[in-house]
């Protein structure tokens, strides 16, 4: 006797098909049951804090809006439609409107402002940017010090690129950056012990590895030191930072065969171009480090061999695939053939340029008007210079100075003057380098007084004196007698904050006063110094007080403002509260229907609506 029981259809149906049901109420509760399991309460995400670290949104993820407003953008930074200043102030207005431009978009703005050198232009967008919480990209960080390095400010760079480095940075600081911050450093200010400094710094974040571009730029600021031992140095520890192994970027041997150069190893120079540049050798050479290559070579007489460089160099060059020749490329040779006495020579290989569909940029022609000029070829300069203005290449202020100081190297005196005027009517902005050469020149020149109205002129436009304009107008006015001018001079040195009043220059006006028998002028010039800086303390005190008064002034008003807003709308929350209320207990209390159709149309009639009978809208 079996002692299983019959399976009916009824218990089997629901065993072997989980979602089959024997009657519709058993399938109902299985969906509820389904249903119930299926609903997960998620809690609700919290809003961003405003300290949080935003990152940049990847431009695939950007709304149909926003990608159209940034491809606008690019429209108008290049093309037939170029318009910088239009883009940028778009880009500034965008960035509290609706359509808000990306990192990215603002990047590419930036990078504008900073090829054009509009630097005011550059500064503002940035700071709106950060004001308007756009998240900076590596890109935006490496532009900014870029800037910081064009405006000459390398402590802030250096204060910003050390920022970047702190642990736990979102955005860590890219190769670029130090580059442009030990360029800046090495090239610009000669700050060598800072760059090294930064360097080791580079190595120990962990965010960069040995970077050979860093160590041929401090090379190469080595070389220019006049320490080639140093420099040598450096590409040993490069070596032994790889492994022991050859460097296989061809960037640090231009700088090392300078090095060799300089300490008078021609023999281990040429055999590094050889090892380096041989036909087996895996050393990787781009344009950048085949021009620091024939720029040693160029420099320290090798011209016949810069030159076969230069043709292998043009006959590697196959853009889009391979970039072996650039502008510098072209550069470097013009240095070449000026250092060999061939000018002829340095225009023809300048004017090739078109040949590789190339074209000169200012500074391509500034390189070349500046060895015209220093030989006194002030008119194959000039006619340059024609060139440049025909072409539409703008000429910029270092051009304008350039060619002044042409003219003075042949005593054209007015001509040159006339050049450094030009850049008035150019709306060029001549830094205080480029005022120190004129004052400095019509020093040179005996024209103190026109020297004089240039110095008032750079302060008057705001540019601060460099230390070499003060000392050179100084000494020129001790020269002529003029001691009233130079205690001037002298008082504007006390004056200056970003000035040193050395000891040289010190003895030389009281030495000159003394002698002249006026040394109580030497004490009411110090008195008087220390009188007005007290006075511009003051005067900076107070107005820093009655800003911040302002500005409390300003925030006790919109607070004022805030507060009557929120009353008000309280007011208005709480009367259509009590003439709902009222309006449901008169409806409690059996109201008609007629009635409460009045009431319905009183009530609507406060909120400013109109029942379907009056013709709502």
């Amino acid at each position: 006797m079996s002692l299983s029981k019959p399976i009916s259809a009824r218990r089997l149906v629901p065993a072997l098909f989980p979602l089959a049901h024997a009657d519709a109420a058993s399938a109902a509760a299985a969906r509820r049951e389904r249903r119930r399991d299926t609903f997960v309460a998620t809690p609700p995400v919290p809003a961003p804090s405003p300290s949080a670290v935003r990152l940049a949104e990847p431009l695939p993820t950007l709304a149909p809006s926003r990608l159209a407003f940034h491809n606008r953008i690019l429209a108008l930074l290049s093309g037939p439609q170029a318009d910088l200043p239009e883009a940028a102030l778009l880009t500034r207005h965008a960035l509290h409107s609706n359509c808000r431009p990306s990192s990215f978009t603002c990047a590419a703005v930036l990078a504008a402002l900073l090829r054009a050198r509009r630097l005011d232009d550059f500064f503002a967008l940035h700071r709106f940017a950060l004001q308007a919480a756009v998240p900076p990209t590596a890109a935006t960080h490496v532009l900014y010090l870029s800037a910081l390095a064009a405006r000459r400010l390398p402590d802030d760079a250096l204060h910003h690129l050390r920022l970047l480095a702190r642990p736990g940075s979102p955005v860590p600081p890219s190769p670029t950056a130090y580059r442009v911050v030990v360029e800046c450093l090495v090239a610009d200010h000669g700050r060598l012990a800072d760059a090294v400094e930064l360097k080791d710094e580079m190595l120990d974040s962990g965010f960069v590895g040995p970077d050979p571009k860093v160590y041929s730029l401090l090379m190469a600021g080595f070389v220019g030191a006049e320490d080639g031992a140093k420099a040598v140095e450096l590409y040993q520890e490069l070596k032994d930072k790889v492994g022991g192994e050859p460097v296989l970027d061809g960037i640090v041997y231009g700088s090392l065969m300078k090095a060799y150069f300089l300490m008078g190893m021609e023999e281990e120079a040429m055999e590094c171009y050889k090892e380096v540049l041989g036909v087996e050798s895996e050393v990787k050479f781009r344009a950048e480090s085949y021009n620091e290559v024939v720029d040693a070579l160029g420099q320290n007489g090798r011209l016949e061999d810069a030159v076969k460089l230069f043709d292998r160099m043009l006959g590697e060059h196959d853009p889009p695939l391979r970039i072996a020749v650039d502008l510098r490329s072209f550069r470097v040779m013009v240095d070449a053939y000026c250092a060999a006495g061939r000018f002829e020579d340095a225009t023809a290989v300048f004017r090739r340029m078109g040949e590789w569909k190339l074209v000169p940029d200012v500074a391509s022609y500034n390189n070349l008007i500046r060895h015209l000029g220093l030989n006194k070829l002030i008119g194959e300069a000039e006619v340059l210079y024609s060139e440049m203005c025909e072409c539409g290449v703008g000429a910029d202020e270092e051009t304008h100075v350039l060619l002044m100081e042409a003219c003075f190297n042949v005593d054209r005196i007015d001509d040159g003057i006339s050049y450094f005027d030009k850049m008035d009517g150019l709306e060029l902005r001549p830094d205080a380098a480029a005022y120190h050469k004129i004052v400095d020149g019509l020093v040179s020149f005996s024209m103190l007084d026109r020297a004089q109205e240039y110095f008032d002129q750079m302060k008057g436009k705001g540019v601060s004196p460099s230390i070499s304009s003060y000392e050179t107008l100084l000494k020129a006015h001790v020269a002529a007698g003029q001691l009233d001018n130079a205690a001037k001079v002298a008082k504007g040195i006390l004056l200056d904050e970003k000035a040193v009043f050395s000891d040289e220059m010190r003895e030389l006006l009281e030495g000159a006063l003394r002698g002249d028998g006026r040394e109580d002028d030497i004490t009411k010039l110090y008195e008087d110094v220390e009188r007005e800086k007290a006075e511009a303390e003051a005067q900076a005190a107070e107005e820093k007080a009655r800003a911040e008064a302002l500005a409390k002034e300003e925030r006790d008003r919109r607070r004022a403002e805030a507060a009557a807003k929120d009353e008000a709308a309280a007011k208005a929350s709480a009367a259509a509260i009590e003439a709902i209320l009222t309006h449901k207990r008169k409806m409690e209390n059996g109201v008609s229907p007629s009635d409460a159709n009045s009431l319905d149309g009183g009530f609507l009639s406060k909120l400013g609506l109109k029942s379907a009978g009056e013709d709502a809208l």
